[in-house]
């Protein structure tokens, strides 16, 4: 199954040059989503709040392997862009495969950039180029206690052998 939300850079490029020419607002923040959350749903849909079309970054498999460590992904990219593309939030998913999504912010051009709350605004990767064309750069509250590293270690606390 592939969602028609879910695309390559090129088709995502083209597809917002006309909802741009629309004057629509593009909202972009990026993740690894690996173990999707309530904290999730909540930051996506604040962030959806912020204009009129969102798009998501994700993390490729190996890129997540790489910020994260070897035991991750838990969810192969494929079934992370599925469920990120389920979401009502959701506007567009693009996979990415550097460690930054500089590259995917060059080619958007976001109308607003968007992070979690852990991030600070000075952090935020490619915050300077956003501005720098007249774009927002927004960290949003970040909820405490949720969070997909917590959610594994919870995991396997509760399924370790001797608790089995």
């Amino acid at each position: 199954m592939r969602s028609s939300k879910i695309k390559n850079l090129s088709s995502a490029v083209n597809a917002l040059k006309k909802l741009k020419k629309k004057r629509l607002k593009i909202v972009f923040t990026n993740g690894c989503f690996d173990i999707l959350h309530a904290g999730h749903v909540s930051y996506l849909s604040k962030a959806k709040s912020l204009g009129d079309i969102l798009v998501i970054g994700l993390n490729s498999d190996s890129s997540v392997k790489k910020l994260k460590g070897e035991s991750r992904p838990i969810v192969r990219q494929k079934y992370r862009a599925i469920v990120l593309a389920g979401m009502e939030a959701v506007d567009m998913v693009v996979v990415f495969s550097e460690l930054t999504p500089l590259k995917l912010i060059k080619a958007i051009k976001p109308d607003v950039l968007v992070k979690g709350g852990d991030w600070k605004k000075k952090d935020i990767m490619g915050s300077d180029f956003v501005e720098s064309y007249g774009g927002r750069v927004r960290s949003l509250p970040y909820i405490k206690g949720l969070s997909t590293r917590g959610m594994i270690a919870k995991i396997k606390q509760l399924y370790t052998c001797d608790n089995v």
